[in-house]
């Protein structure tokens, strides 16, 4: 029975300061103790008590870089099981809360770890089924062989072997816009992309990303999505 570990697992999550580190890391991203800290409104020997936990339940995973230790989350598996409680908490009763430009720009673009979310992954991921590049179903995803050809025509190389688990394609389902978005390398290499052409820009904290004005050309004009 694994009903134990889940509600380990489910405590150690639904602390409010241990739930602000988990999301604030699902850019993908390593943060610090302090960074983290500042993140989840609390002091740095609570956030350090929070991290402990964190990283020896396996949910993250802490680097030594000098005297400084930098935290991320421990896989994608991690990300998706956090992008699924989000799924089921905004399904929940509505908070009277009025939305805020953080709202907003969560909503158009961000990051899933480390593929697209939001308006924009999900406009991609359409645009990709659309033109036959991609097919999804509930559970996995094929990129077909005119989505390859796509694929490396505008510089993504998926030919080349890679060791890694993690799955070549499949559908991540969107918290915010309740469809599908595309995850797994091929998901995770579009995002790449993004940000090396400067179409996508991180912002400073948070998940959220900027689309610049020749993103939304590329975006348009490449992959076909209505942005």
């Amino acid at each position: 029975m694994v009903v134990p570990q889940l509600a380990e697992v489910a405590q150690l999550v639904g602390d409010p300061g241990r739930a602000n580190i988990l999301a604030t890391l699902m850019d993908g991203r390593t943060l610090t103790a302090k960074e983290l800290a500042t993140v989840a409104g609390v002091t740095a020997q609570t956030a350090s008590s929070h991290l402990a936990k964190l990283v020896e339940r396996e949910l993250l995973t802490v680097e030594k870089r000098g005297p400084r230790r930098f935290y991320r989350l421990a896989t994608p598996l991690v990300a998706q099981m956090l992008e699924g409680i989000m799924n089921v908490a905004v399904t929940g009763p509505t908070r009277f809360r009025p939305p805020s430009r953080i709202d907003s720009d969560m909503r158009r673009a961000r990051t899933c770890y480390d593929h697209l979310a939001g308006e924009l992954g999900v406009a991609l991921t359409d645009a990709m089924i659309e033109r036959r590049y991609l097919a999804l179903d509930a559970d996995a995803g094929e990129l077909t062989a005119a989505g390859s050809d796509f694929l490396v025509n505008v510089g993504i190389d998926l030919t080349a072997p890679v060791r890694s688990r993690r799955a070549f394609c499949r559908p991540c389902l969107d918290w915010s816009e309740r469809r599908p978005h595309l995850a797994g390398r091929v998901g995770a290499a579009i995002a790449d992309l993004g940000f090396a052409r400067d179409w996508i820009r991180r912002r400073r904290l948070g998940r959220s990303v900027e689309i610049t004005e020749s993103g939304v050309v590329a975006f348009r004009t490449l992959f076909g999505a209505r942005i």
